[in-house]
C-alpha cells in the first residue's frame, strides 16, 4: 500500500477499476487506498442500511489511517425480492442470478459514506436504481455466462459491459448500477468544498 502524503487529497477506499474511473471522468484528483474490510462481517436490518454500513466501515477503516484526509467509500448491492445478490463464483451461480433477474425488476443500491476523522464529519446515504431485464434465454444465459465478465459484479452482470443489451430500462442513475452514483456523489463532495481543479 503506498502513502498519501496531501493530507488535501481525497482518498477513494476502493478498488473497484468502475469506481476509479468514474471518479476520474470528473476530473477530480484522488488518491486510491483500499480497505481490508470483511463484508461478510457487517450485518443490518435492510439493504439500503446494510450498504451503508459497509460504505461506512470502509471509510472508517482507511479514515484510521488517513485522519486528516476526507475519504469516500462505497459498496453497491444487487437486491431481487428478499435476496442479495452477490458476486458468482462460478458459472452455475451466474446463470442462477441471470434466471432470476430475467424478465424481472430488480433494485441496485450503492451505499456511500464520506468521512473526515479529523474534523469528525461523516455523510452517508443510499442510492437506488431500479432496473428491469429483458427475458433472457438459455443460449443467452450460457453465452454470458461463459465470458468473465459476469465473475467480479454484484449480480452476475455489467450494466456497461456486454450484459447492456440484457436491459430493457431503468429508473434512476446509471452510474449506480455501474457502481457509483457519480452525480450524487460530487454534489456531496461540492458541499464539503471538494471540487475537480478545471483547467481554464
Amino acid at each position: 500500500m503506498h502513502k498519501v502524503k496531501n493530507s488535501s487529497l481525497l482518498i477513494l477506499a476502493s478498488a473497484s477499476p468502475r469506481r476509479k474511473e468514474l471518479l476520474s471522468n470528473t476530473g477530480m484528483q484522488f488518491a486510491i487506498i483500499c480497505s481490508q474490510l470483511d463484508e461478510e462481517s457487517i450485518q443490518a436490518d435492510t439493504p439500503e442500511n446494510l450498504a451503508t454500513a459497509i460504505a461506512s466501515a470502509k471509510a472508517r477503516e482507511v479514515s484510521a489511517l488517513y485522519p486528516e484526509n476526507w475519504v469516500l467509500a462505497a459498496d453497491t448491492l444487487v437486491v431481487k425480492g428478499n435476496n442479495i445478490l452477490g458476486k458468482p463464483g462460478k458459472a452455475s451461480e451466474a446463470a442462477s442470478m441471470l434466471r432470476m433477474l430475467s424478465g424481472c425488476t430488480h433494485q441496485v443500491i450503492t451505499g456511500v459514506c464520506l468521512m473526515n476523522r479529523l474534523k469528525e464529519k461523516t455523510i452517508s446515504y443510499a442510492v437506488t436504481t431500479d432496473v428491469v431485464f429483458k427475458q433472457l434465454s438459455d443460449r443467452e444465459i450460457s453465452w454470458y455466462t461463459a465470458d468473465s465478465e459476469p465473475y467480479d459484479k454484484a449480480g452476475g452482470y455489467a450494466i456497461q459491459g456486454l450484459a447492456a443489451h440484457f436491459i430493457r430500462s431503468i429508473k434512476g442513475s446509471y452510474t449506480n448500477v455501474v457502481g457509483l452514483p457519480i452525480c450524487e456523489v460530487m454534489e456531496t463532495l461540492a458541499q464539503e468544498g471538494i471540487s475537480p481543479e478545471y483547467q481554464d
